[in-house]
């Protein structure tokens, strides 16, 4: 949950209760996350912004990379970005969430911003979608197609004429489309 209470997507989910080491591991990486989120998204939101996304990648041995994605409602710039790094930089260099060295990387979402939040998929309604599930939804995890419902709890996209009902809890990752690419077909010889 970040401070709005509302949940968001870079959760883990652990099935059956029985964790494995790499997923102790990915629920530790997850909580660290949300704390960052917390830690940082009050004083985005002070300087106007909103913090769409927080990814921490790599690992505490050498070359974490803590990732904030920030927007505003007239779009960001490189200024915007510089900004904000330095505010989010002096506080995490005080208040120290993350064990070992890491890089501070502010940008923009892109044209393929993430949904992270219920709200950004209901601001999106009508949009090109692509995401990945955790578990198989009538027997797919990926989907690429038209975000046509959402709700505080699901999201329903629409793809080659069939409507999936997939809920955030199991949203893996999820992205605008900017541009689709289509994959040409090999030919016979």
């Amino acid at each position: 949950m970040d401070g709005s209470g509302a949940p968001q997507l870079r959760g883990l989910f652990l099935g059956n209760g029985r964790e494995s080491a790499q997923a102790s591991d990915k629920k530790a990486q997850v909580m660290a996350i949300e704390a960052i989120r917390n830690l940082i998204e009050p004083v985005v939101e002070d300087m106007g912004y909103e913090l769409v996304l927080v990814e921490l990648t790599g690992s505490q041995s050498g070359g974490q990379v803590l990732r904030a994605f920030i927007d505003a409602p007239g779009g960001i710039v490189l200024d915007d970005c510089e900004q904000v790094s330095k505010q989010i930089s002096a506080m995490l260099d005080v208040e120290d969430p993350i064990k070992g060295e890491y890089t501070l990387e502010v940008s923009s979402p892109g044209l393929e911003r993430p949904l992270a939040k219920p709200e950004h998929f209901m601001r999106f309604l009508g949009s090109r979608v692509r995401l990945q599930t955790r578990s198989l939804h009538l027997g797919r995890r990926r989907f690429t197609g038209t975000l046509t419902e959402a709700t505080d709890e699901m999201c329903c996209i629409e793809v080659d004429g069939e409507s999936y009902e997939l809920p955030y809890r199991d949203i893996e990752k999820a992205n605008l489309v900017a541009f689709e690419t289509s994959h040409p077909h090999k030919r016979a010889s």
